[in-house]
């Protein structure tokens, strides 16, 4: 007889008699889960007509989110805030990269967020700076082009390219 399977049971039972009896499995309560809350970030309001930032539960961290809670928050009563985009509504995001060359040398590229909106009003410069400062919390937003579309006619106005430091 071979001597390899007897140390092998000699083992399992050194093993089994070290003093530590088996249990059964016991539930103590559900796997642990990690709730993410839906990101809060801020928007820009007006208070005594000043530039402030303020909370806004959004879907996502994108700026169209974050554009849609700037609009939404214009259609409701805002007790001591204001907002100087009542009347418009928000119509979408396009981003492009500056510059757009084929051979570029690797650098940062900077990025313009053109924002589309409708209305008829007219769109001052506290709602202009509502407008980029939100969008420019994102980082990666170098300049905002507001292009603003109008309800009863075709044709649309651009409101230039805009820097949230212009409005400070």
């Amino acid at each position: 007889m071979s001597r390899r399977p007897a140390l092998a049971v000699a083992a399992l039972l050194l093993a089994a008699a070290c003093g530590i009896s088996p249990t059964d499995v016991m539930e103590r309560g559900g796997p642990p889960v990690v709730r993410v809350p839906p990101p809060s970030k801020t928007i820009y309001l007006l208070k005594d007509g000043e530039l402030t930032l303020e909370p806004a539960d959004v879907d996502s961290d994108s700026v169209s989110s974050l554009l849609t809670a700037l609009f939404e928050a214009s259609t409701q009563p805002l007790g001591d805030r204001d907002t100087a985009l009542r009347g418009f509504a928000f119509e979408g995001t396009e981003d492009s990269l500056n510059p757009v060359q084929r051979d570029e040398v690797k650098l940062p590229r900077t990025s313009t967020l053109t924002v589309f909106i409708r209305g008829d009003g007219t769109l001052t410069e506290p709602g202009k700076a509502q407008i980029v400062c939100t969008a420019q919390q994102d980082t990666t937003v170098e300049e905002v082009k507001i292009v603003r579309r109008y309800v009863d006619r075709p044709s649309s106005t651009t409101e230039g390219r805009l820097t949230c430091g212009e409005f400070k």
